[in-house]
């Protein structure tokens, strides 16, 4: 089954504070909200210390347009994405050499926070090597589900394409979708919440030596995947797009669809595969939120210590919707898994929708 070689990270230059975030919102939201102080106890229960911006925290207090929030997004977009590409290639960690950007058969570029076309990753094979027939595959729109949708597209492609290598490269600037104006509990929330992660993993099919590539004796192959959607249930999450760019949707009611709806879904994925959530070593989810990973806890009836991880990630980079699994990833291959022992990824987003991916590792 095809596998995942390499996860590499490209950090945005500006970090902030949960307490900056706090002073931030008090000064913005208190004339909207008469019970303000009462709303930013939601920033300190999230348990968020700190997460990261591509612009100081100044420049979102002036009012910028669509298109100027949407060309910021490209042009970080591009010098990250590309860093993260070139840190995920040349990754000692992961990588006994470096791998060249004219080995790569085929890029998914995951995003919901921007627009682009030519597509981000396009811009990009104009500043790295990249052969002229790399195939394209830009994903928009998928939310915190992005990232793992990645890797399942991947990993379909891997199984049609088995000599292909392929990169997954997911930028998500939330931070650039700020509306300083929206007076809504869902923007004060998000506020709170989100933050910009720019990731890119490498995937390759079962005709590559992985061996002779990979600097861990064990890797993560990818077993199956399963996407799923909730019949109507479109504003649960997502993007209200108006003239002055995109308004966050965000229900309070999510932990308790997790709760709800997440085990039948995560059953049924196993059982095809004659496992049960107890066979599960390792759980790579998408913190989306302290209460979203309290309710995989409730819903799943697994241990608060296999959440640590994506609480971590959590507590130190934000929600960063699609790119954050990724982060959680390359922390569980860091740290590698015995061989033979079974992962589960899972992501929540809009429509409302979530992907799942089997891992087993491997020799």
């Amino acid at each position: 089954m095809p596998s995942i070689l390499s996860v590499a990270e490209a950090i945005p230059p500006f970090e902030i504070k949960q307490e900056q975030a706090v002073d931030f919102a008090r000064e913005l939201f208190s004339a909207g909200f008469k019970d303000i102080e009462r709303l930013l106890k939601a920033f300190q229960n999230g348990q968020i210390e700190k997460r990261h911006i591509v612009k100081n925290i100044d420049w979102f207090k002036e009012d910028r347009s669509f298109a100027e929030k949407n060309n910021a997004y490209i042009e970080s977009a591009v010098s990250l994405g590309k860093q993260a590409i070139v840190n995920c290639l040349t990754n000692r960690n992961f990588l006994n050499r470096e791998i060249e950007c004219e080995e790569i058969d085929a890029i998914f570029y995951i995003s919901t926070t921007g627009m682009a076309t030519p597509s981000i990753e396009a811009r990009i094979m104009n500043q790295l090597p990249f052969r002229e027939y790399t195939k394209r595959i830009p994903i928009w729109g998928l939310g915190c589900a992005g990232g793992a949708a990645g890797l399942s597209r991947a990993f379909e492609y891997c199984l049609a394409f088995p000599d292909a290598k392929v990169l997954v490269l997911s930028v998500e600037l939330c931070s650039l979708t700020f509306q300083r104006n929206d007076f809504s509990k869902s923007n004060l929330i998000g506020t709170s919440l989100f933050a910009d992660g720019v990731c890119c993993a490498l995937i390759c099919g079962d005709h590559v030596n992985c061996r002779s590539l990979s600097a861990k004796r064990n890797l993560p192959a990818i077993i199956s995947t399963q996407s799923t959607l909730m019949p109507d249930s479109l504003d649960v999450m997502g993007w209200d797009i108006r003239d002055q760019g995109l308004f966050v949707v965000f229900s309070r009611d999510i932990p308790g669809i997790v709760e709800e709806w997440l085990k039948p879904n995560v059953s049924k994925f196993l059982s095809e595969s004659e496992l049960e959530i107890i066979d599960i070593d390792y759980f790579i989810a998408h913190p989306g939120g302290k209460k979203v990973i309290d309710a995989y806890v409730k819903a799943l009836s697994i241990p608060t210590s296999m959440t640590e991880i994506s609480l971590d990630v959590l507590r130190n980079y934000g929600n960063m919707s699609s790119a954050t699994i990724l982060y959680v990833l390359r922390r569980f291959m860091e740290l590698g898994g015995e061989a033979g022992s079974y992962g589960l990824c899972t992501a929540l987003g809009p429509g409302f929708s979530s992907e799942l991916l089997l891992l087993k590792w491997g020799e």
